[in-house]
């Protein structure tokens, strides 16, 4: 393999966002027909490199080699011509548009559209390719593992000879990214080179042959996929050993029950049901874990259980007593523990880690109407000093990274021993190591007698964590399985929607 010629070099790529260096002397070859996983930890660089390759950003220093020329890509119009293709995971396409509208959207070639002419190029392209996917179809109608195959047919549609693919597996149940595997396998046979953007380990094993790893903007290693493991790309990610957290197989559950949902119904933004009468429950001592493809109804859950959205029906139970649902205060005085979906709004930017550690108690450290800024800076060193925080009391929360925000929501929320934590995509967009520690925190929480209940769209971080698991599907609850019983493809089915339910609903030790 190594005494090919690449079908793309980049050479001592720069490239800087103001004081920060995305991406710092970079180089980068990719080889015909080979899969080839760029793996690294949130904010290592990888994205930004990609976008380069593809014409979306401009280089500081350095060239692009693509076919032996070197290439000057201006635009993505000037990757495309160059036979670049990018698919992100988040996809750019027309719901009202049909399958064959949307592959030839941008590209149709002339100012009247001859749909029967269309029809047969899209057919044509599907059938070179091995794809099925009905061109007449609206994308609206398409499951999200469909919509992926219409995104990488528009690449292919024009004439691409490297894919980039961008988290393909983030939304996508694992038999979906079995079969997107298969297709990736088969494009390979038909010398496509295809380029991985991930930071799933098992991921990179399974599918690539080579593998490139960055770290702050560096390149800190290139190995072949067959000559390396998942515990050496760890520690390629994140310059050191790391443990995998599993929970404690030998815990008592207890039989009080601190969580009961009953009957939740909600709508969406749209008007939409989103939640259909969802009841489920979490013993103390336990971590209940929900899996589901995004978009079933796990941001309304979330909501109504962190006090943000007054469901249309329904009840919550906190340790035998009704909480008043749409009232913050009321969940936080139950000793309800939130961890939001999205850290950038649990935290506030503009303030310091100080205040940001004590939003929530700040009755506690108010005296006859002031602030009592000596205790507050306390409380704050201290938690600093126990969730590992990289921080000082008085940096601005905007300027830290993703997992130290994180580490501030863990360490306000955790801190006041909450009777139940609401998990929501806890470790969305952190690194490994990040990841691990997230992961400890919430089986402390369990050891300590709290009800943990985890949403989550990684079901590998579901399985790990779980002592039950429940299956969401279009806003209801379609299964449930102890973790003894859980398999992945199992819950994959169910989180698809597949109708042979009555096979593992009940599949409970």
């Amino acid at each position: 393999m190594s005494v090919m010629q690449p079908v793309v070099m980049m050479q001592g790529i720069v490239k800087r966002f103001g004081a920060l260096v995305a991406s710092d002397h970079v180089d980068l070859d990719i080889l015909p027909n080979e899969i080839h996983a760029l793996l690294g930890e949130n904010g290592a660089g990888k994205t930004t490199l990609m976008k380069i390759l593809y014409g979306l950003y401009q280089p500081d220093e350095g060239h692009i080699v693509i076919g032996g020329q070197p290439a000057r890509l201006a635009s993505p119009a000037a990757a495309i011509a160059h036979g670049i293709g990018f698919v992100s995971q988040h996809f750019s396409l027309v719901p009202t548009l049909t399958v064959a509208e949307n592959i030839v959207l941008g590209y149709e070639g002339g100012a009247l559209l001859d749909r029967a002419a269309m029809i047969a190029s899209v057919t044509d392209t599907e059938q070179r390719y091995g794809f099925r996917v009905d061109p007449n179809a609206l994308v609206r109608n398409l499951s999200v593992g469909q919509q992926q195959r219409v995104e990488i047919l528009k690449a292919l549609y024009r004439d691409c000879r490297v894919l980039i693919l961008d988290e393909p597996t983030a939304v996508l149940t694992p038999q979906d990214a079995e079969s997107l595997f298969e297709t990736l396998r088969d494009l390979q046979q038909k010398h496509l080179s295809v380029i991985i953007i991930t930071h799933k380990l098992e991921e990179v094993m399974a599918i690539s042959q080579r593998v490139t790893v960055l770290r702050q903007g560096r390149v800190v290693g290139r190995v072949n996929t067959a000559e390396t493991s998942p515990p050496q790309l760890a520690n390629l990610m994140v310059g050191r050993n790391t443990v995998i957290v599993t929970r404690n197989l030998d815990h008592q559950i207890s039989p009080e029950v601190a969580l009961t949902v009953d009957g939740l119904r909600a709508s969406d933004r749209r008007g939409v049901a989103a939640l259909r009468g969802v009841t489920f429950h979490v013993h103390a001592g336990e971590v209940v874990g929900i899996a589901g493809v995004a978009g079933n109804g796990q941001s309304e859950l979330v909501r109504i259980l962190n006090g943000m959205q007054v469901p249309e029906g329904g009840s919550v139970v906190v340790s035998g007593k009704p909480v008043t649902l749409g009232d913050p205060r009321a969940l936080s005085r139950a000793r309800v523990g939130r961890i939001p979906e999205d850290r950038l709004k649990g935290v506030v930017g503009d303030l310091n880690v100080t205040h940001n550690l004590t939003l929530e108690r700040i009755d506690d450290y108010t005296r006859a109407g002031h602030l009592d800024h000596k205790s507050m800076r306390e409380t704050a060193e201290r938690l600093i000093h126990e969730y590992q925080i990289k921080a000082k009391p008085y940096d601005l929360a905007r300027t830290l990274s993703g997992g130290n925000m994180q580490k501030i929501i863990l360490a306000r929320t955790l801190s006041q021993r909450p009777v139940v934590v609401i998990a929501a995509q806890p470790t969305r967009g952190l690194d490994v190591g990040a990841t691990e520690y997230v992961h400890q925190k919430l089986l402390e929480q369990k050891e300590r007698g709290a009800g943990v209940l985890l949403i989550s769209e990684d079901l590998d971080e579901i399985m790990i964590l779980s002592d039950r698991i429940l299956v969401i599907y279009e806003g209801a609850i379609v299964g449930e399985f102890s973790a003894a019983n859980a398999t992945v493809e199992a819950i994959g089915l169910l989180m698809a929607g597949s109708t042979a339910r009555q096979q593992t609903v009940e599949a409970l030790s």
